[in-house]
């Protein structure tokens, strides 16, 4: 497994709040949107995720969240373009494993391995899911 230190997952987690290069609206027509939000935190978004030919060709989100939210969401964002639809819902799956404390597969969760200590703090895991929540049910009947 991947050994991250805690400086290196808050650093990942902030470089993805204060530059998330995901965020933005989808620059044309054709994107399916799921809108999330959270009653225990500032968590008001929607993700978009562009799907063609069974590939997840783009994805990105829009809206108010925290540090937290927002970060993981960026991170889902890039892990998700380019994969075809099953390979998407694979890392969807292995992220919520991981989140909930259960066996996953690393090799796929590249830098949302960030989020590992996450369920240490239960109210976190709505923010450190949203965006994902999003995406899995844009790409349940795919």
């Amino acid at each position: 497994m991947l050994t991250l230190t805690n400086e290196m997952m808050r650093a990942i987690i902030m470089d993805h709040y204060s530059n998330p290069i995901n965020k933005h609206q989808p620059p044309k027509d054709g994107y399916e949107k799921v809108h999330m939000h959270s009653d225990n935190c500032i968590d008001d978004i929607d993700t978009f995720l562009l799907v063609e030919n069974g590939v997840v060709v783009d994805a990105c989100f829009d809206g108010v969240a925290c540090a937290i939210s927002t970060s993981s969401t960026d991170i889902m964002c890039d892990l998700l373009k380019g994969k075809e639809v099953s390979q998407a819902k694979y890392i969807i799956e292995q992220y919520h494993h991981m989140i909930h404390e259960e066996e996953f597969d690393e090799s796929v969760l590249e830098e949302s391995l960030a989020f590992i200590n996450t369920s240490k703090q239960a109210a976190r895991i709505r923010c450190a899911t949203i965006g994902w929540n999003a995406a899995d049910e844009i790409l349940k009947d795919k």
